[in-house]
């Protein structure tokens, strides 16, 4: 409260004792809609002493009620003849400080926010300001301040007028187009905003990925029975984020583990025929390779056991086999989107357990692959013939988009079989003799 309001108000209407009362008025004046005069205010719950109070303001004798209409155009006329204050807004600013007003705060702030859209050139980050997710991600980073927004606009542009990139690294592209090798790390504002505008695109560019996230929203990776999901937002979706960009993050980790890939150019005398091979991130993204794969079969297994098992039976005459090792990370998916956009044709095997057909829904939808020996038919032959291999069914259910029955009969059955249980019928249609 001011102490150096005039006395005359301060006897009037001050005091902690009508705090309750000024509140509810100054409540009256934030709330008027914009351009609209607020000409009278009803003040309900009145104690004794606040109606006193009321009864004073309006100059004249009110009989004793909980409520009160106030004539606030002769409230301010009375308040300006006897030279307490302008208006009753004025005494109460002069009491408890500015009233804001909050259509007109609420006006201001959609200006300054349109302003910061409207001032983006590039139609990706435009585009995901016009979503309520996307604003919403702007004003936490920026911490609702529009000045520091569009300047976090201004450096997401200038990264994002680099994209798609052919295998530069993260800290390299930071330094090249920002000033600062870190400025594209895990959590800081422009990274975050690049990456939620790459993540709305639909189409991949060429050598390039496209996220993948489990059903729950994070990544998921399998080995063996264990899936180890990672939050949404993570270290490993984003670094899949900047590879389908075309920048490199880690790029050395888990490599894409193939067999016997056909490939045009001396990029083939290097690899031994029927030897295991394994590509990384940075190699796909930034080599000249080109996989000589149109109107191929290429098989797809989920664990590597079975691609070694293939290497030592078929060598240099299997036909060509890429493991995921599990869910893919980023090189098994960059190789995998390679090779479909080279005409090949995938077939796609896994474990019949839930994790297999989690990822076996991935593979088919995102990279066109058909099934390989992986239906119910294959899975109720698998139970009778490889029962001794088999072991209990647990997790959540996960139905197969390509096979409407196949779930129903591993509820049914509810074993779980490995991919290596089921390896002699798998290895005839590796023979490319």
């Amino acid at each position: 409260m001011n102490d150096q309001v005039e006395p005359r108000l301060q006897r009037l209407l001050g005091g902690e004792h009508l705090a309750s009362l000024r509140r509810r008025l100054r409540q009256r004046f934030e709330r008027a809609p914009l351009g609209g005069a607020v000409d009278h205010i009803r003040v309900a719950g009145l104690s004794a002493e606040e109606h006193a109070t009321l009864a004073s303001l309006l100059g004249r004798p009110q009989r004793r009620s909980k409520s009160l209409r106030i004539d606030v155009r002769q409230v301010d006329a009375d308040l300006l003849r006897s030279g307490i204050a302008a208006s009753l807004r004025d005494a109460l600013e002069k009491l408890d400080g500015p009233i804001l007003h909050l259509a007109g705060m609420r006006l201001h702030l959609q200006t300054v926010w349109s302003d910061v859209i409207d001032g983006c050139s590039h139609p990706g980050l435009a585009s995901l300001l016009l979503t309520p997710e996307g604003i919403g991600l702007l004003k936490r980073l920026s911490r609702q301040d529009a000045i520091a927004a569009a300047e976090l606009c201004r450096r997401t542009e200038e990264v994002l007028r680099h994209l798609p990139a052919k295998g530069i690294t993260r800290s390299q592209l930071a330094a090249d187009v920002l000033g600062d090798a870190h400025a594209l790390d895990n959590g800081r504002g422009v990274a975050a905003l690049v990456l939620a505008v790459w993540r709305q695109t639909t189409t991949p560019a060429p050598d390039a990925i496209a996220p993948i996230t489990d059903e729950g929203g994070g990544t998921a990776r399998k080995s063996g029975e264990d899936v180890d999901l990672e939050p949404a937002g993570g270290a490993e979706r984003a670094r899949e984020t900047w590879a389908r960009a075309g920048v490199l993050v880690n790029e050395l980790a888990r490599p894409a583990l193939f067999l016997n890939l056909p490939t045009s150019g001396s990029e083939s005398d290097r690899r031994p025929p029927g030897e295991p091979a394994y590509a990384s991130l940075r190699s796909l993204l930034r080599s000249s390779t080109r996989w000589d794969a149109a109107g191929r079969g290429v098989y797809v297994c989920e664990n590597p056991n079975l691609l070694a098992i293939a290497a030592d039976r078929w060598g240099a005459v299997c036909a060509p086999l890429v493991c995921t090792d599990g869910m893919p990370a980023a090189a098994q998916r960059c190789l995998l989107t390679q090779l479909a956009q080279a005409g090949a044709q995938l077939h796609y095997h896994g474990d019949f357990d839930w994790s297999g057909l989690h990822i076996g829904n991935h593979i088919m939808r995102e990279h066109g692959a058909r099934p390989w020996r992986f239906g119910a038919v294959d899975y109720i032959a698998a139970v009778r013939t490889a029962r001794g291999l088999a072991h209990p069914l647990g997790g959540k259910a996960v139905e197969a988009s390509w096979d409407g029955a196949l779930a129903p009969a591993m509820r049914e059955h509810r074993v779980a079989i490995a991919e290596e249980a089921l390896v002699a019928s798998l290895l005839q249609d590796l023979d490319d003799r």
